[in-house]
């Protein structure tokens, strides 16, 4: 993972439960992102995205790596790297905050926590509070 984070130009994929989510950087500064609900059309949603960072990606050869609930499926079918999310979230947060103590995350069928004192250790709802990103995720819309 950390050899990921250190290329020059590197393109990140996060598909959720609900939603998908895009960002390119270059030199460690993001130079293009998305976020958007892709309401069960993963791959067209995907696509449309990545559609709208054409001229960027265009430029010079980067590196792509895919996370997310819905990820590990399409980083199969098109032969590009899987990252698991709790552990991308980890690595990223320790580089740019290291100082945190903990980190929520809210998906739509899930909620994650994850504690850095001592070591990286994650903990995760159980599945009967799934949805409940997808529930504040309605309520907010």
């Amino acid at each position: 993972m950390t050899e990921l984070l250190n290329n020059n130009r590197l393109l990140g994929i996060d598909i959720g439960s609900t939603t998908a989510k895009v960002s390119f950087s270059q030199s460690g500064q993001i130079v293009f992102e998305r976020y958007d609900r892709h309401l069960s059309h993963v791959s067209q949603k995907t696509l449309e995205m990545l559609e709208a960072a054409r001229d960027l990606l265009s430029e010079a050869p980067f590196t792509v790596a895919i996370s997310g609930s819905a990820g590990l499926g399409m980083a199969e079918a098109s032969g590009l790297t899987f990252v698991q999310e709790v552990y991308s979230t980890a690595e990223i947060i320790k580089q740019l905050a290291p100082d945190t103590g903990a980190v929520v995350e809210l998906g739509g069928e899930d909620a994650k926590v994850i504690f850095f004192e001592g070591g990286a250790d994650a903990r995760m709802n159980g599945s009967c509070a799934g949805g409940t990103g997808a529930f504040i995720d309605q309520m907010a819309a």
